[in-house]
């Protein structure tokens, strides 16, 4: 399936990349020519997305007026400047702007990956691809930490020959990183607590039930989480050249 809205989770405080932000969100640190937000904003675009849903909070005015230059796709700002509302509460609230019978993306905006290969769907377009509702409650884009750069050198998920995932346990086979992109219907959150929640409790809920999938990340990853992480992640796009 061609997957056409999009929420990307932008509100973060940012605290491990201070001082920089103290000035600035962390989605709009640059990295080699561009802001990190706009790696996201690329990679879905090109995967098909029309309509984003953004939420702000952190120097939020600054978030903005960056998103209001964006052409290629429609924004909508998911206002949460009145109360931060973690990764969970924070999407459902962003998902409420969008069309609740469609499927989404969900893109971290402090992450983005290079080397895809300009020959083969890119990694947005296997995700989409492979999210099935009717077996899946989320679809998610996984890396191996061989291919990480910035990362904290924790493995999430153990991944079966299938693309079930299970939580990562010392010495279970197939580890993977959790890649910050998911596919999903809004309608999973239906009966999603009031106020912030954590995401993870929906990721256990999925396990669970044996409904959470992963796809492989082609190419390199990367998170810049401190200030130290921005010159090996600027060093990696060098090297590749453009995000894709």
């Amino acid at each position: 399936m061609i997957i056409k809205q999009a929420m990307v989770l932008a509100a973060g405080l940012g605290t491990r990349m201070r001082p920089i932000t103290e000035t600035m969100p962390k989605p709009l640190v640059r990295i080699g020519d561009k802001p990190i937000i706009d790696y996201v904003l690329d990679a879905l675009v090109e995967a098909g997305v029309e309509t984003v849903a953004v939420n702000v909070h952190h120097h939020a005015d600054q978030m903005e007026a960056h998103l209001t230059n964006e052409t290629r796709a429609r924004i909508r700002i998911s206002d949460e400047r009145a109360q931060l509302m973690d990764s969970g509460g924070g999407l459902v609230k962003g998902l409420k702007l969008l069309d609740p019978d469609q499927p989404a993306l969900v893109m971290n905006a402090d992450l983005f990956w290079v080397g895809e290969r300009h020959d083969e769907p890119s990694n947005l377009v296997r995700l989409a691809q492979q999210f099935d509702p009717s077996r899946m409650d989320m679809a998610m884009l996984c890396v191996e930490q061989e291919r990480t750069t910035g990362h904290n050198g924790k493995n999430d998920f153990s991944m079966a020959d299938d693309g079930r995932l299970t939580r990562y346990v010392s010495g279970a086979p197939n580890p993977v990183v959790y890649a910050g992109a998911l596919a999903l219907m809004p309608h999973l959150f239906d009966d999603a607590p009031d106020g912030p929640f954590n995401l993870n409790i929906y990721f256990d809920r999925a396990i669970a039930a044996g409904r959470l999938f992963g796809t492989d990340l082609i190419g390199q990853w990367l998170t810049v989480g401190t200030p130290d992480a921005i010159a090996p992640a600027e060093a990696v796009v060098a090297r590749y050249g453009r995000s894709r």
